[in-house]
């Protein structure tokens, strides 16, 4: 079930979206279950690096000798437990166990992602001017459900990163370094990484920073390292984050004020009038 905030006031609506925020970490090695059983376990993510939201969980399977690592897209994953540790997702084990090969140490072309959406009868997700085509959720582009205009620009070139990839990049101030990539922020409805945790030991002890995808000037992918459009001393005077405790909306709405940025809105969404 998607969440309605349509007929919330803004900060009403902020603090829905921000209850759904989860470290990555907290991802990581959750159990799959499919219609019929468990498939496997999630091992890493990839990101789309032009908009920042998760593409695929990359599970390793439990169904097979030796074991592959196969993609399953949120489209397919329903709300998780975190108790119990399991994502659900709408498909069967056969499904995943006859799901295209595609090999996770090399990257993801268009093609072969065109293969997999065929395969499993989802709408693509590039186009429409949404984090997935014209909406900001995944399950728009179920069965059924997607515009037959995300179907196009099969050419254009992938932007997939690997998630455990990303770890440990250094970050880059416009005027010096501030620390390494840690973590990320997810929304756990629109997969969408909101935040990049910052561990700035080597610079500014014991403190952690949550710095947004927007505020990122540039990244150097054969560098590893992420430049980001502030100032070092902005950073060191910007609110603490607690890693051990939920970003809550007073919070984020304190960062990015000092920052200068307004409250974070989906991507295609508008600000309510």
């Amino acid at each position: 079930m998607q969440l309605d905030t349509s007929g919330l006031a803004p900060c009403e609506k902020a603090k829905q979206l921000i209850a759904m925020l989860r470290n990555i970490k907290d991802m990581e090695d959750l159990t799959i279950a499919a219609t019929d059983g468990i498939v496997g376990r999630v091992r890493d993510f990839y990101f789309d690096d032009e908009v920042w939201v998760i593409r695929y969980v990359v599970v390793e399977t439990q169904q097979s000798s030796p074991r592959r690592r196969v993609l399953i897209s949120p489209i397919a994953i329903g709300r998780p437990n975190w108790i119990e540790k399991v994502l659900p997702v709408a498909i069967t084990q056969k499904q995943v166990k006859d799901s295209p090969d595609i090999d996770t140490e090399k990257p993801v072309s268009r093609q072969q992602e065109m293969g997999y959406l065929g395969y499993y009868g989802y709408g693509a997700y590039w186009g429409g001017g949404g984090l997935w085509g014209a909406g900001t959720y995944p399950d728009i582009l179920q069965a059924g459900l997607q515009d037959k205009a995300t179907r196009t620009h099969t050419h254009d070139n992938p932007h997939l990163r690997g998630v455990n990839e990303v770890m440990k990049y250094y970050v880059h101030a416009s005027d010096g370094d501030i620390g390494h990539v840690q973590g990320f922020l997810v929304d756990e409805r629109s997969w969408a990484i909101r935040y990049l945790i910052i561990n700035t030991s080597n610079w500014w002890v014991g403190h952690q920073v949550i710095l947004a995808p927007e505020w990122i000037k540039d990244v150097y992918w054969a560098e590893s390292t992420v430049y980001v459009d502030l100032t070092r001393q902005a950073v060191r005077n910007s609110p603490r984050y607690d890693s051990a405790a939920p970003l809550d909306s007073d919070q984020e709405a304190a960062i990015r004020t000092h920052y200068g940025h307004a409250l974070y809105m989906p991507r295609g969404e508008k600000p309510a009038a």
